[in-house]
């Protein structure tokens, strides 16, 4: 009686802990990854439960797994003529249904049985398929787990090989020796203005990103060569994609950490619809601790704020209806009596700035299937940036000020994006369409000069800029594939046009390895108000000397070696050339190219620019990684290069952007400290060794005469600051709840407090050159609540 009286409670015991245990739902939508058409009857198995159990997508290409076990889970689908996959080690969570979108390949060649192997699916292709070198996609978990990344795309990218860092204080990015001005934004399918905080007109990074990772999903990044629907720039893309909001179950967020105070809500506006949105806003922690009275030992500080969401309507009659939208302001006060010696800062001595930025857009896409294999896309957007500057000049010890330079510039733009996609067979894809941007600019700055203010740009107007395209995908075999087209730009304001054809090859040499050939002519207009700025006549007149310039133009090629020589292991090599060509350079002798635009924070205005200069970019780069799997993960990134321009002086120099190589490793590893899967240490490292940043020197005796920095442009970035390097490490904490996920994570850059140089600067008070450092020691504290 006793014995079985104690059977009965161990059961009880064990049944109860069994139903406390947080359980989750898996649901999604399965696509063809040429069309875009829903794909039904795909086998759908749930890998990491004993026994197996699965579904079958459903007519719409549906799929729901309810009541999965919380952690890493593994998905195993099937469909008769496609390419079998593996999803690895995704992450569920208490507090969040996972809702995927998955894209299946068709065969070419019709066999009886395939098999899969374990880890097939983490080959980090990008979801182009027709970019087939120098890209690859990465999700929201990378941007989260990389130490050093703090939620941001862009500074998560600068993992990869071929990019390296501009800075500790922005995200801007250099790829391959490019300035970072050279980076393409797009969002869901439509151009987008730099989606940063404090981002200048004509730049693409910032010191903080307005993309919410949390809002994000799985994205393409691409670092050359790319296909032919990108255009209007020259070094690399990022093609962002917009998660939709559960359709299904409403859900909430809380974050508070680095980029912010975060509330974020989704969910459905009818089950039966299926209509869903997605909404986030983020208020500056600094800006926000600063309000209430809370002082935070920062001189300067920053304050801004975002907003963005997504509403997407799938069950309308004539097709499928999506609308997205990101906005926000910052402004910041970056003032001499709060300058620190030996402290990073953006503003000069001697010299009080005041900086504010707004940014917004807004789309609507609409897609409608022809026929079957037949995908029609439309959307429209609107999109604005505002910048004002005013710096003022500090006299007499510091008493007196006046205004040196004021600026309020406007960028609206209205785009219209027409896209067709047919797959004919398994073998051939065809895609074309148009891209149209209607520019309407206000320029307004003025610098004080010779006793009076003399106008930079003061313009008032639109143009057009058409960008029409078509690529054709052809499969020989399921080993071979081709991709090619062309694309065109025309730029209204002064005719501009530029043809550019694109071509890149795939050979997969055997199962494990694969061979890439990638080519393509690429250009990219310049800055906008570049195009305005006015040059001041001895008559006391103004022209607009860069009126007419053309666009920049570069030729891309690339070689590239894949091989997954082991279960989650890869090698890749990729070699490459880049020749710059049709670079504005001043009329005069002299050392400018707009190739070093984006060295610094700021862009003197330069007059009667010639499309004269050229330059060139090669290199070599490595990367070894193992995808996550047995709870850790590793990426080693090298790479080498070399960066030269020639200016209108016919002198070959460094580009500001040639460090020669960089090299990163990173590690990271996760733990589950029960049974259960509900609580979860998370551990991350990254180490980066770098080539110090080019500079120009500043001749301390004409300074001196002069009152201001003088710099020696006739040996414009010959020398190199110390090389750059830093230790970055996040230490992670997850708590599952039945229904709600709690995240913490502590994550330190600088470990070491490296003491990386930043500039050198002249201080006219004392008549001395100073040295600037980049970041040092500085710790965060992020927290997150989904429920």
């Amino acid at each position: 009686m006793l014995k079985n009286t104690i059977t009965f409670f161990v059961l009880l015991v064990a049944l109860i802990a069994k139903a406390q245990e947080p359980t989750q739902t898996i649901r999604g939508t399965i696509y063809d990854k040429q069309s875009q058409a829903t794909l039904s009857n795909v086998k759908i198995t749930l890998l990491n439960e004993e026994p197996l159990r699965g579904t079958f997508s459903d007519e719409s290409g549906r799929f729901v797994i309810q009541k999965v076990s919380i952690g890493r889970v593994s998905l195993k689908l099937d469909a008769q003529g496609y390419e079998p996959m593996l999803m690895n080690n995704l992450i569920l969570n208490a507090g969040k249904e996972l809702v995927l979108n998955i894209s299946m390949e068709e065969r070419v060649k019709k066999l009886d049985e395939v098999v899969v192997k374990a880890g097939g699916a983490d080959k980090k292709n990008p979801l182009n398929e027709t970019a087939t070198v120098s890209a690859r996609s990465f999700n929201v978990d990378e941007t989260n787990r990389y130490a050093g990344s703090l939620g941001d795309p862009s500074r998560m990218a600068t993992n990869f090989a071929g990019v390296a860092v501009a800075g500790d204080a922005r995200n801007d990015i250099v790829i391959r020796g490019n300035s970072p001005m050279g980076v393409l934004w797009r969002m869901d399918g439509i151009n987008i203005p730099n989606p940063n905080h404090f981002g200048s007109l004509g730049t693409t990074g910032g010191p903080v990103s307005m993309l919410n990772n949390n809002l994000l999903d799985n994205s393409d990044f691409m670092t050359g060569a790319f296909p032919a629907e990108y255009g209007n720039a020259l070094s690399g893309a990022f093609d962002l994609k917009m998660r939709t909001g559960n359709n299904q179950k409403r859900e909430f967020l809380g974050q508070i950490g680095f980029n912010g105070f975060e509330l974020g809500t989704e969910g459905p506006f009818s089950k039966k619809s299926g209509a869903s949105y997605l909404a986030n806003y983020r208020y500056s922690t600094l800006g926000l601790l600063s309000k209430i009275g809370i002082k935070t030992g920062y001189g300067s500080v920053p304050q801004y704020q975002d907003l963005s969401f997504k509403i997407d309507v799938p069950g309308i009659k004539y097709g499928r209806l999506s609308i997205f939208g990101i906005g926000g302001t910052s402004y910041i006060e970056l003032l001499d009596k709060n300058h620190k010696e030996g402290d990073f800062t953006v503003s000069s001595i001697a010299e009080d700035t005041y900086f504010g930025s707004k940014m917004g857009v807004t789309g609507i896409t609409h897609k409608l299937f022809l026929n079957s294999k037949t995908l029609q896309t439309i959307s429209l957007a609107a999109s604005a940036t505002q910048n004002s500057t005013q710096v003022d000049s500090l006299f007499n010890n510091k008493t007196d000020k006046m205004q040196r330079y004021g600026q309020k510039s406007t960028e609206m733009k209205y785009s219209m994006v027409y896209t067709i996609n047919s797959k004919i067979n398994t073998k051939n894809t065809l895609n074309g369409g148009v891209i149209a941007d209607l520019y309407d600019f206000n320029y307004s700055d003025s610098v004080w000069h010779a006793d009076a203010y003399i106008k930079l740009t003061d313009f008032k107007g639109n143009s057009l800029l058409l960008q029409p395209y078509f690529k054709w995908q052809h499969r020989f075999n399921d080993k071979l594939v081709v991709n090619t087209g062309i694309h065109y730009q025309h730029f209204m304001l002064n005719n501009s046009k530029s043809v550019e054809p694109r071509i890149g090859l795939k050979w997969k040499l055997t199962e494990k390895q694969s061979l890439s050939l990638g080519a393509g002519m690429h250009s990219q207009l310049q800055a906008m108000s570049i195009y305005f700025f006015k040059t001041h006549l001895a008559d006391g007149s103004y022209a607009e000397t860069n009126k007419k310039l053309d666009f920049s133009r570069s030729n891309h090629f690339v070689i590239a070696y894949d091989n997954n020589f082991a279960l989650n292991w890869r090698i890749k090599m990729e070699a490459y050339y880049q020749q710059l060509y049709n670079i504005p350079v001043e009329q005069r002798n002299s050392t400018f190219s707009t190739l070093n635009l984006g060295a610094t924070y700021y862009f003197d205005g330069v007059d009667s620019l010639v499309n004269n200069g050229k330059g060139q970019n090669y290199g070599v780069e490595f990367t070894l990684e193992k995808f996550f799997s047995k709870h850790y993960y590793a990426l080693l990134t090298a790479s080498l290069y070399d960066s030269k321009y020639t200016g209108s002086d016919g002198v070959q120099h460094n580009t500001a952007f040639n460090g020669n190589y960089t090299f990163n490793a990173l590690v990271g590893g996760e733990f589950n400290l029960d049974k259960t899967g509900k609580k979860v240490l998370t551990l991350n490292a990254k180490a980066n060794y770098a080539g110090g940043k080019r500079y120009t020197e500043i001749l301390l005796p004409e300074s001196l005469a002069a009152h201001r920095a003088v710099y020696d442009y006739d040996h414009a970035f010959e020398n190199k600051y110390k090389d750059y390097s830093r230790i970055d490490i996040k230490i992670g904490f997850k708590l599952n709840g039945k229904k709600v996920t709690q995240e913490w994570a502590f994550d330190i850059q600088n470990v070491l407090n490296r003491k990386n140089i930043f500039q050198q600067v002249y201080d006219p008070y004392k008549g001395v050159l100073k040295t600037e450092y980049q970041l040092g020691f500085f710790p965060m504290v992020t927290y997150r609540l989904t429920l």
